[in-house]
């Protein structure tokens, strides 16, 4: 049960917050491209962006250690392709203003890069709600370690108890998990899940219930 009382709610973004599955997939074909690899049907890319199961730098590099350039890689295409392949889900400006209208706290755990993160926040109009935001290489680890849902709490200085993530895969669960941190799971992105908040109007109307 999800105790009310939350000062802090804390988002995903992609497949949350963010239809990126263009943009992601696409830069995930670029480096392969970079690679010397042939092109991932998007459909596949987008089915597993979630599954924690797999190695996601074997699975879609066939790499066994991280490369720095990958990153580069992927960053470059991003960053010249968020702008036309990045769309806010309808309906979560809305649950950010009213969030915000009660004096709650917002933050975005990603498992994206901090340059990506915040010129696709910046871009959708949405970066000035929120009060922390927390990368993969801001703490060098990914969802599901809990790592940046506790550089948040820290960062705001606030307990799990009075904080809750909002996600829509495997990996945000299990960090909220590890974390200690209630937990609502949604489906309207990359993944399909029973018992998952299936819209954001149904989000919304979950979220005001506890506060």
């Amino acid at each position: 049960m999800i105790v009310s009382q939350k000062k802090l709610i804390i988002f995903d973004m992609d497949g949350t917050l963010v239809d990126s599955s263009g943009v992601i997939a696409g830069a995930i074909n670029h480096v392969r491209k970079n690679l010397m690899l042939p092109p991932m049907d998007k459909d596949k890319i987008i089915a597993n962006i979630n599954n924690h199961s797999i190695d996601p730098l074997k699975y879609f590099y066939n790499l066994k250690k991280f490369d720095p350039m990958c990153e580069k890689w992927f960053s470059e295409f991003y960053s010249q392709n968020h702008n036309t392949h990045l769309v806010i889900y309808e309906g979560i400006a809305d649950i950010l203003k009213f969030l915000r209208s009660q004096d709650i706290k917002l933050a975005v755990a990603t498992n994206a890069y901090r340059q990506s993160t915040l010129e696709s926040l910046k871009h959708l109009g949405i970066y000035d709600f929120f009060d922390a935001i927390a990368c993969y290489d801001d703490v060098g680890e990914g969802k599901p370690s809990p790592k940046m849902l506790e550089m948040i709490l820290g960062e705001m200085r606030l307990d799990v108890a009075q904080s809750l993530f909002v996600g829509d895969g495997e990996r945000d669960a299990m960090a909220a998990q590890r974390a200690k941190m209630d937990y609502i799971m949604v489906e309207w992105g990359f993944s399909s899940h029973e018992d998952a908040v299936s819209s954001v109007q149904a989000l919304q109307e979950k979220l005001v219930s506890i506060l």
